[in-house]
């Protein structure tokens, strides 16, 4: 049995277990992880239907059918054509599947609303859910296959991080733009797959603010300079962040913030192990961070799970009782952010081990250029 079988066989057991007699999945990440075909959604109907008993049924446009068959382990396919009411025939399949009138059904979260505006039309009766709520826990735990995918894409990640590094001071009057260039062609290069989101170079003052993406300013000597990106293998992500200057004096201030964060980050990461919380990984990043004086600029929580999606569960924040376990994917990114003057952050995936965690990226975290790497 393939691993997306297997995948397909547990949200099964979950779905009968909570008394659901579905769960419909849309072109995405979710639909990726039961089947492996990657599309996104379009104008036209594209369903997954796995009822909690029975074989796994497309419900396609014919265009696809070929394309189904061929890249998909799913054998039932119900297609209709360009010329017929997609409601209509999605209707007649609900009823050949034995979903009743009035069903519990868990739904894509990211289905768009006319999509569901026709299941309502198909099953008025039908009580909704999120298909987070059975698929959630299932991919936040990853199984080997995922976990080569996601060793993989670090991989990449660490060797680009090295090519930037590599630059020095030539780095310095570049834009930011042209810098997330550079640093894409290194990531498909070192073998990555495009990237897993917008890259992010944020010099200067623009590294105070968390999500700026990268513009026209250039980098000068002294800038603390913020990189965080990532790439794709077989569909899984990679997310990295470290800071680091080019070329000339940062100042006391930024060499002071970064050793908190660094240390930050070193106290989460060993923190991380079966059985504790998120919200303990998440306080010792914080704590470190507040001690210092910093506490009102880490704005945000320490880390997300990483897989398919590059923020998916378990996700690692204050208040959050959620237990980590072996196979566990996540970032583990405190930053301090002083509006106007620099940020600072730096990020690693991990992976929850039986006994602590393992880093999946393995470059030095520190901001001299020449510093050594792990």
């Amino acid at each position: 049995m393939n691993p997306y079988e297997r995948r397909t066989e547990a949200v099964q057991a979950e779905l009968a277990d909570s008394g659901a007699d579905a769960l419909i999945c849309v072109p995405g990440r979710s639909l990726q992880y039961l089947t492996g075909f990657a599309d996104e959604q379009r104008e036209r109907h594209l369903f997954l239907l796995l009822p909690a008993v029975g074989d796994a049924t497309f419900f396609a446009p014919e265009l696809y059918e070929s394309q189904l068959r061929s890249t998909t382990w799913v054998r039932e396919l119900e297609t209709w054509g360009d010329a017929a009411d997609p409601v209509t025939a999605l209707a007649t399949l609900f009823d050949d599947l034995g979903i009743p009138a009035a069903p519990d059904l868990y739904v894509d979260d990211r289905m768009w609303v006319t999509f569901m505006q026709d299941l309502r039309a198909v099953r008025p009766g039908a009580t909704i859910e999120l298909a987070s709520g059975v698929l959630a826990d299932l991919r936040a735990r990853k199984d080997d296959a995922e976990l080569a995918a996601l060793r993989t894409a670090a991989r990449a990640a660490d060797a680009a991080m090295e090519r930037v590094r590599a630059l020095g001071e030539d780095a310095i009057g570049l834009t930011e733009a042209e810098l997330a260039g550079r640093i894409e062609s290194f990531l498909t290069e070192a073998g990555g797959e495009g990237v897993s989101f917008e890259t992010i170079v944020g010099s200067g003052p623009n590294g105070a603010m968390p999500h700026h993406t990268h513009g026209e300013r250039r980098i000068a000597p002294g800038d603390p300079v913020v990189l965080d990106f990532g790439t794709r293998v077989d569909g899984y992500a990679s997310d990295q962040t470290r800071t680091v200057v080019f070329d000339g004096d940062p100042g006391e201030r930024f060499r002071e913030v970064h050793a908190v964060v660094e240390k930050a980050q070193a106290a989460a990461v060993d923190t991380v192990a079966p059985g504790v919380t998120a919200s303990a990984v998440d306080e010792a990043a914080r704590s470190v961070i507040e001690d210092a004086g910093y506490g009102d600029a880490f704005v945000h929580r320490t880390g997300h799970g990483v897989g398919l999606d590059v923020h998916e569960a378990p996700y690692i924040v204050a208040g959050s009782d959620r237990t980590l376990e072996p196979g566990m994917v996540f970032s583990v990114e405190p930053g301090v952010y002083l509006d106007g003057a620099f940020g600072v952050r730096i990020e690693d995936l991990v992976v929850v081990t039986e006994d602590g965690c393992e880093r999946l990226n393995r470059t030095t975290r520190g901001w001299e250029l020449d510093a050594a790497a792990d």
